[in-house]
C-alpha cells in the first residue's frame, strides 16, 4: 500500500503541474488564438517538460476543454456549476428578489472569468468536433440549470400565476448564456457590472410578464 503522506505529495505535485499547465494554456489562447498555439508552447510557456502535456491532456482540443471547465467553474474541484454555493443560494434564498440577484451575481462572475477563453473555444469548435460538442453539452446543462431555477421558485410559491415554466426556462437559459454575455459585450459594450444589472432587471421583469407574452412561443 502506498504511504499516505507519498500520495498527498504526489497529488499536491500533479495538481501544481495542472494549474501551471492551464494559466500558460489560457494566456496562449488568449494572446495568440487556438490554432497558432501548440503544446510544446504551454509546456514551455509553464516550465514544464514536453512530454509532461501531452501526458496530462494528449490533445490540444482537451487541454482547451479542461481550461474552460475550470474557469467555468472556478476552480479544479470536481463540482459542477449546479453544486457551486452561488447557485444553491440561487435556488434557496428566502424570496425570488434575492434567489435573482445570486443568479445574476454569480453568473457575472462566471462571465468575468471563463468569457475570453470560452470565446477561443467557440472558435475552435468549427474544426474540433470534441469542442463543438463540448459547447452543446454546456449548453445543454445551461438550460438544466434554469429548469431547476424556475422549478424550485415555482415549487417554492415564489412564481405568479399563470406563467409557463418551459418559456421561463428557455428564455433564461438564452439571457444567462456566455454567448450572449460575448455579443453584448462585443454589440453595445457593456462590462460586467452591466451585464449583471440587465440580468437582474430582466429576470425579475419575467416573473411579471404573465400569459400574455408567454403564448404561442412554442410548437
Amino acid at each position: 500500500m502506498q504511504d499516505p503522506v507519498k500520495r498527498d505529495l504526489r497529488a499536491a505535485r500533479v495538481a501544481e503541474t495542472e494549474t501551471k499547465l492551464l494559466t500558460a494554456a489560457v494566456e496562449l489562447f488568449l494572446r495568440h488564438g487556438y490554432a497558432a498555439t501548440t503544446l510544446t508552447a504551454v509546456a514551455e510557456h509553464a516550465g514544464v517538460g514536453h512530454r509532461t502535456v501531452y501526458v496530462r491532456f494528449g490533445t490540444k482540443a482537451a487541454l482547451l476543454k479542461r481550461a474552460v471547465d475550470v474557469a467555468v467553474a472556478g476552480d479544479t474541484e470536481p463540482v459542477d456549476v449546479a453544486g457551486r454555493p452561488w447557485f444553491t443560494l440561487a435556488r434557496t434564498a428566502l424570496t425570488s428578489a434575492e434567489r435573482i440577484a445570486a443568479l445574476a451575481s454569480g453568473t457575472r462572475q462566471m462571465m468575468e472569468r471563463a468569457a475570453d477563453i470560452l470565446a477561443v473555444a467557440l472558435q475552435a469548435a468549427a474544426v474540433e468536433p470534441g469542442l463543438a460538442a463540448a459547447g452543446q453539452a454546456g449548453r445543454e446543462a445551461t438550460r438544466e440549470n434554469m429548469r431547476q431555477f424556475w422549478t424550485q421558485m415555482a415549487d417554492d410559491g415564489l412564481l405568479p400565476g399563470g406563467l409557463d415554466l418551459d418559456w421561463l426556462t428557455d428564455t433564461a437559459t438564452v439571457l444567462v448564456h456566455a454567448e450572449t454575455y460575448l455579443l453584448a459585450r462585443q454589440m453595445i459594450g457593456w462590462d460586467a457590472d452591466g451585464y449583471e444589472r440587465w440580468l437582474n432587471t430582466t429576470l425579475t421583469r419575467l416573473l411579471a410578464s404573465g400569459e400574455a407574452e408567454t403564448g404561442g412561443l412554442h410548437h
